[in-house]
């Protein structure tokens, strides 16, 4: 039970992320909104406002993946996939994890924090007039966001297990039919 409390509580952090990343994308929304109001209404074109648009939805992206990853949304071939047992799905999905998607993670977060730590150091800012200060906030969300990967990419390695120990029950996802 204890390995199916702590899938609950990973799935739990992806499942606030994607929240977070839903109500970035209605901010992002409006943002797009407004700009496209200033620009052909008011005739008023605003660096900082185009600029807020690529980093509310870099943001939106990045910790979007964790809760895709969690809820099975996640880009895989399922040609073969599709047809096997819930028990062989499992054994697939933590040997992926595990020599696929962790390592990654771990790396491009590991290197992620030098490039925000960086970015931070040298006070970066937009190299347009009028554009964003605090470039490093932007940069801080890869680590962050590939770290976060990495925690659901636990809870789906925690949910094979949990399958493969009889403690769950495999989904039984069917992709649409075409």
């Amino acid at each position: 039970m204890l390995l199916v409390r702590l899938e609950q509580i990973i799935n739990g952090f992806s499942e606030l992320l994607g929240k977070i990343s839903a109500v970035l994308f209605i901010v992002m929304l409006f943002n797009v909104f407004i700009d496209v109001i200033m620009r052909y209404l008011l005739n008023d074109v605003s660096i900082g406002m185009q600029e807020l648009e690529w980093h509310l939805y870099a943001a939106v992206f990045l910790l979007g993946v964790p809760y895709t990853l969690k809820t099975g949304g996640h880009v895989r071939v399922d040609l073969i996939y599709e047809r096997l047992t819930g028990n062989t799905k499992a054994l697939i999905d933590m040997f992926g994890t595990v020599l696929l998607l962790m390592p990654f993670c771990a790396l491009v977060g590991w290197y992620g924090i030098g490039f925000a730590w960086e970015s931070f150091e040298l006070g970066e800012t937009s190299g347009d007039p009028g554009g964003l200060p605090y470039r490093w906030l932007i940069k801080a969300v890869i680590p962050f966001a590939f770290f976060s990967i990495f925690i659901s990419g636990l809870g789906l390695f925690l949910k094979s297990l949990n399958i493969l120990l009889g403690q769950r029950q495999a989904d039984n996802y069917q992709p649409p039919q075409h």
